[in-house]
């Protein structure tokens, strides 16, 4: 079975081939991403397989059903990228990978946060240059601090769970709470504007959906606690960067980590050391001695990767084999 896949890197192709030995898939490997514009390279294929910064609109889906392709394959859990109704309408099946390792993303969530607050990333460079003085260094204590998780999915659980070991205070925000889980941790569920006026921390868990889409903005911001800190490893346009970097500027925020950045198509995964940003936004972010950013690698584990190329190349034998799907893998 012929598979173009998109956007794909060496260990994105270690992984598959590894999870693929004698199942008759043919790999075509692209380094370059799927959209309506890339999508007249498509021949002779049953489907694609694509991620996160693939663009797959009505136009693009259109072009995949006429030269035959009946199944697109998303190597990652959002879908956000795909137009699922276009996609029915098509007969194109979607599937995704909904819960490839929450606890990679879960730890790199703290690890951000353990990175930013005790200024990890500035000492090691200092000590690079021989420079071991401790000014301009002090962190605090996560012990006795209140987090707020805002979604509380499986990532957002690990993560509450990891901040509880440190001896956090957790207030939660859900519009589907799960008290059987919450109430044994001593966390509880709040509206989102009390979390946000009561954390010392602040970490989004959210799928990317209308209802989301910006949901730190002037007004959410401002709400926040003096001096929070803001994690996101879920999706960039959760946030408004723009009332971010106000809200650094005015000291409103303490510091913020993000793995996910609203315009990170294009930059995110791609080595441009030798060229000019052309995002003014991001570039402002990255001169911040209190921002850290880490380019969408939250899930880059082993563990991951592996469970990736697992359910990935499940879901396109079913689709060949005209099997049912998983449930939680099936879209459109």
């Amino acid at each position: 079975m012929p598979v173009a896949v998109f956007d794909t890197k060496p260990y994105d192709r270690k992984y598959l081939q590894a999870a693929s030995t004698s199942t008759g898939i043919e790999w075509r490997f692209h380094e370059f991403r799927l959209t309506s514009e890339t999508v007249d390279t498509v021949h002779d294929v049953e489907a694609v397989c694509v991620f996160v910064n693939d663009r797959l609109d009505a136009s693009c889906l259109e072009v995949l059903a006429q030269a035959g392709v009946n199944h697109v394959a998303l190597r990652c859990a959002g879908f956000n990228n795909v137009d699922l109704k276009a996609a029915q309408a098509l007969g194109i099946r979607v599937t995704r990978v909904p819960a490839y390792s929450p606890h990679a993303v879960a730890e790199h969530t703290v690890a951000l946060l353990l990175t930013l607050n005790r200024h990890i990333h500035r000492a090691f460079n200092r000590v690079r240059e021989h420079n071991f003085s401790l000014n301009g260094l002090i962190g605090f204590d996560l012990y006795g601090k209140t987090v707020g998780i805002v979604g509380t999915g499986r990532i957002g659980r690990l993560t509450a769970e990891i901040f509880r070991g440190f001896g956090c205070h957790l207030l939660l925000s859900d519009p589907f709470p799960n008290d059987p889980w919450a109430n044994p941790l001593g966390a509880r569920y709040v509206e989102l504007p009390h979390l946000l006026e009561s954390s010392d921390i602040v970490s989004l868990h959210l799928p990317l959906t209308p209802q989301s889409h910006h949901l730190l903005n002037r007004e959410t911001v401002a709400l926040m606690k003096p001096g929070a800190y803001l994690i996101n490893t879920s999706r960039g346009k959760l946030i408004d960067t723009t009332a971010v970097l106000e809200g650094l500027k005015s000291g409103r925020l303490g510091g913020v980590a993000l793995d996910v950045y609203e315009e990170e198509e294009g930059v995110f995964f791609e080595d441009l050391s030798l060229q000019v940003l052309p995002d003014d936004e991001l570039n402002l972010l990255l001169t911040y001695p209190n921002v850290l950013v880490t380019s969408h690698q939250a899930f880059l584990t082993v563990e991951a990767l592996q469970e990736i190329a697992r359910v990935t190349v499940t879901n396109l034998l079913a689709a060949q084999e005209g099997t049912p799907f998983l449930p939680e893998t099936a879209l459109a």
